[in-house]
């Protein structure tokens, strides 16, 4: 399984001839690694409809054929676009023949650029025989440890930009709760409000965790 770091909170999972993209935030994203177009996709999963994760998804599935998958108030407006969407709430698990993908609680707001109400998720995806949490845009909750309660988590992906999600610091403490084998900084940087220093994220948890922290730039690859 192949996980590839597209900038901002965006990436993509690949493994044999399935792609599963993830808040695919492309076009006005300054620190985006590939453009809409050169993507394809098997199933592109959203943790909420905010345009910076929301992004090109629906023209994305559009011209592949790619399944969404959103909470449903999300996938009730997608859907509405002629893409062919999956609609759980929060709690949910939507299987696929590749895998499956769960949607679980993170603490943020959620309203798309189209005006649809919606609580934001976190993502729980089994690919390749892994399991990858993106913690979405969330700040520290103690019911982060929840979710690796009964699966042990490969990699998870933690948002460490402050100011619209939780900052480096309390990225720490939720590595703690999370104890993903390996971390992935993510949703920092891009804008100047969540400029943040990621070497010292990463030094701060590994040294408070037993996690590996992995710093990817834009466009790098880490495979499990």
């Amino acid at each position: 399984m192949e996980l590839r770091f597209l900038g901002h909170a965006a990436i993509s999972l690949r493994e044999g001839d399935t792609t599963v993209l993830v808040d695919p935030f492309l076009s006005g994203n300054p620190r985006a690694a590939v453009s809409a177009d050169e993507l394809d996709a098997t199933a592109i999963l959203l943790s909420h409809g905010h345009g910076d994760h929301l992004g090109d998804a629906v023209a994305i599935a559009q011209r592949t054929g790619a399944t969404v998958v959103a909470i449903v108030e999300l996938a009730n407006e997608i859907g509405g676009q002629g893409v062919d969407v999956r609609d759980p709430n929060l709690g949910g698990t939507i299987a696929f023949d590749w895998g499956s993908v769960k949607l679980v609680p993170a603490w943020h707001t959620g309203v798309s650029p189209s005006g649809t109400a919606h609580t934001p998720a976190g993502l729980v995806i089994e690919l390749g025989g892994k399991t990858i949490y993106h913690l979405g845009d969330t700040c520290l909750f103690s019911d982060l440890a929840l979710v690796g309660r009964n699966r042990e988590i490969d990699v998870a992906l933690v948002p460490i930009g402050g100011h619209y999600t939780m900052d480096r610091h309390d990225a720490v403490e939720a590595v703690k709760l999370v104890g993903a084998k390996t971390v992935i900084p993510v949703h920092y940087d891009t804008f100047p409000p969540i400029e943040t220093d990621v070497q010292a994220f990463k030094a701060d948890a590994e040294a408070a965790s037993s996690s590996q922290v992995v710093v990817l730039a834009p466009g790098e690859s880490w495979s499990a």
